[in-house]
């Protein structure tokens, strides 16, 4: 066998110095079995829920009932979740504003996604329909002393209100997942203009009622806006762990350690929250370290599965138009 040659454009292959190849590296951070503390946020987040509800609202018994619609709303979402298989999965409410459903997943597909995401809705929206064709039949029906065509119209408007196609609702979310491409230029034009909607929607709330309530509902433009500029620096970010010859493709729990010491230094030379942060070595872990755990899973690559046909798009397009078209459908009227 001939040895190889090396000009002087070409240059040898990068091996390890005595020092990288002598390295131990401690083990990357595992947080410890956290299914009971989410379950414990979740429920501490209803109470907050609940309790700051509970000034708002004029009676207890239209919170409790916004409150099980959107219960059972994010429920449908949580138990496709689960069926889908997604880890570290929790129900987690807004005081005045709503709930979501938090997992992660790292093969996502377009097909589970809408699935997921329609499951959130259109349970709400048969419970709607079947509320108010009761209440047709025997129009003195009150359970727990609410008017059942009343119920009705609450079920399907505010699972309405989340099917509308604007990021980040449901109807958005399937918009961008389904029908846009989530890295192309019509995605983030998209979301800008959710952004701007969602602005626009709560200044002229305020204006029109002087309610100062409806500022809160700047907390979402606000939110996708930091959510947004945060993945553009976690793009550059990336950038530098390619550079780094790590490879990213994988799971957290299959990632060297060796990378997990790695990717953390670059996060911390980076990443303005993590600044003050002492890189390694020496390879010890900090108070922020939990952050930098989820940071560094969040930089770890997603894959999205293109799996939905023109036949299956028009098919959930039809689901969504449906259910957007009930009130029309039933001869629902929306006055209270």
């Amino acid at each position: 066998m001939e040895p190889t040659l090396f000009n002087e454009e070409q240059e040898p292959p990068l091996l390890p110095s005595v020092e990288e190849a002598a390295i131990t590296y401690p083990p990357k951070y595992q947080p410890e079995e956290e299914k009971q503390q989410v379950w414990l946020k979740s429920i501490t987040s209803l109470a907050i829920y609940l309790l700051l509800g509970y000034y708002i609202f004029p009676s207890y018994k239209i919170l409790l009932l916004i409150t099980a619609i959107v219960l059972i709303h994010e429920m449908g979402h949580f138990i496709a979740m689960k069926f889908f298989r997604y880890n570290e999965l929790g129900i987690f409410f807004i005081p005045l504003l709503g709930a979501y459903v938090s997992g992660t997943k790292r093969e996502v597909s377009q097909l589970q996604s809408a699935i997921i995401l329609l499951a959130g809705p259109l349970p709400g929206i048969l419970i709607g329909i079947g509320c108010f064709y009761l209440s047709q039949a025997n129009p003195v029906l009150s359970p727990f002393g609410l008017d059942l065509e009343q119920v009705a119209k609450l079920f399907i408007l505010l699972n309405l209100i989340n099917l509308l196609p604007i990021y980040p609702l449901d109807g958005g979310q399937l918009l961008n997942r389904v029908f846009l491409d989530e890295e192309s230029i019509w995605s983030k034009i998209f979301i800008f203009l959710s952004i701007g909607f969602l602005a626009w929607f709560a200044w002229s709330m305020y204006d029109t009622s002087g309610n100062k309530m409806y500022f809160l509902l700047l907390f979402f433009p606000v939110m996708i806006l930091l959510r947004t500029f945060g993945d553009s620096k976690l793009g550059s970010i990336e950038k530098k762990i390619e550079e780094a010859g790590i490879n990213a493709d994988t799971e957290y729990e299959d990632l060297p350690d060796e990378d997990y010491w790695k990717i953390r230094n670059i996060l911390i030379a980076e990443h303005a929250s993590f600044k003050e942060v002492p890189p390694a070595p020496p390879y010890t872990f900090c108070e922020k370290e939990e952050k930098i755990m989820s940071t560094i899973q969040s930089l770890l690559h997603r894959h999205l599965i293109q799996d939905v046909s023109i036949t299956g798009k028009l098919l959930i397009f039809l689901i969504w138009a449906a259910g957007i078209a009930t009130p029309w459908f039933i001869g629902m009227r929306f006055w209270f």
